[in-house]
């Protein structure tokens, strides 16, 4: 199988199955003498991890993780960065009777026409418990960009629609994401979220969500114009994330509706002597290069397609079927999806910083 990496001169590539006995990755291209220890990367695994409340998967697993190499005395070598989690709550009994089975929404059916077999335990490669190792690359990449950017690179996320019913966005408040289990920056929203997807849940069903990735004090000039285009470096970043259907960057699909004078970032010059944008519609991102301004990048994910609900499908010896899709799944697995975003955002900025040094210095 290929495809298992991502990105350029900071690069990581993930290894292990859902019901396998670990996962883990391997990042090659951190630079030398940077302060790393599993302290640094332990607590945005613990923001992803499974079972924290009643609307994720019951899954309850400690993503422990230990780091391997490429750090010595506390500091990075410059060596490959090996980090490995174990995996310690499988319960791949729950999947006995899906053995034969393709459940629809899910890749079953279209990875055994690829590759002649597949991992039915949770999915093996294509479960959302490969993300954990983005997560952990993700934090590894954090600290490259705080160390090398003045003033850091903030990256927050936040889910900004579940289902059919989005946030007020006069209502953000940053703060309000840590508050409840839905990273909504919208307070006002959460109660009536929560009607609704333990209304989704009951019913042993799914619903999809829209997550917004933000990411300030990023610097003028990461990205190149042609194949390498920042944009659609983050573009492919996230739609390689489980159930990722569609991303749009700064206005998205609303600019096709607007006018030019309406779509263009007007400019003027600062008091600071700096170039000051009135406006972001580029979301932060002209040309395939980094304006200076907040990179905004939204997602949208499909619904959960492990559900109890009984949907139509064939099983491997060509008969009709019906499928009820049994175990612990998420009712909205965009929740999930907040850190998971936010660490391909910290990685694909990581990629283009250091590649932007290569190139143009420091």
């Amino acid at each position: 199988m290929s495809g298992n990496g991502f990105g350029h001169t900071f690069r990581f590539t993930t290894f292990g199955e859902s019901h396998g006995p670990a996962i883990g990755c391997v990042i090659d291209g951190v630079p030398p003498r940077l302060s790393l220890s599993e302290a640094d990367i332990q607590p945005w695994l613990d923001a992803r991890k499974p079972g924290q409340n009643r609307f994720m998967t019951q899954r309850r697993e400690p993503d422990q993780v230990k780091i391997l190499s490429g750090v010595f005395d506390g500091v990075t070598t410059g060596t490959s960065i090996g980090l490995l989690i174990e995996n310690t709550d499988q319960r791949s009994k729950d999947y006995g009777e899906i053995k034969d089975t393709f459940r629809p929404g899910h890749a079953d059916w279209v990875y055994e026409q690829k590759y002649g077999l597949r991992d039915y335990r949770g999915g093996g490669r294509s479960s959302a418990r490969e993300t954990a190792m983005r997560v952990a690359a993700g934090a590894v990449a954090r600290v490259i960009l705080n160390a090398l950017v003045p003033g850091g690179i903030v990256i927050r996320g936040a889910m900004v629609q579940m289902g059919p019913h989005a946030i007020d966005p006069g209502r953000w408040d940053w703060a309000a994401r840590e508050q409840n289990p839905f990273w909504c920056p919208d307070a006002d929203t959460v109660p009536h979220w929560e009607g609704f997807l333990d209304g989704v849940r009951k019913a042993g069903s799914s619903t999809g969500g829209v997550v917004e990735v933000v990411a300030s004090g990023v610097p003028v000039g990461l990205g190149a114009p042609v194949y390498d285009k920042l944009d659609a470096d983050l573009a492919k970043a996230m739609m390689s994330i489980n159930a990722v259907k569609g991303v749009e960057i700064g206005a998205g699909f609303l600019a096709a509706q607007l006018s030019g004078e309406d779509n263009a970032d007007e400019m003027r010059m600062g008091a600071d002597g700096r170039v000051q944008f009135q406006s972001n519609n580029a979301g932060g991102i002209l040309g395939g290069i980094s304006t200076g301004q907040d990179i905004v990048l939204r997602m949208a994910i499909k619904p959960t397609s492990s559900i109890l609900v009984p949907k139509k499908s064939v099983d491997r010896f060509g008969n009709d079927i019906d499928v009820v899709t049994k175990g612990r799944h998420d009712p909205c697995v965009a929740i999930r999806a907040v850190p998971v975003a936010e660490a391909m955002m910290a990685v694909t900025l990581a990629d283009h910083l250091l590649r932007h040094r290569a190139q143009c210095g420091g």
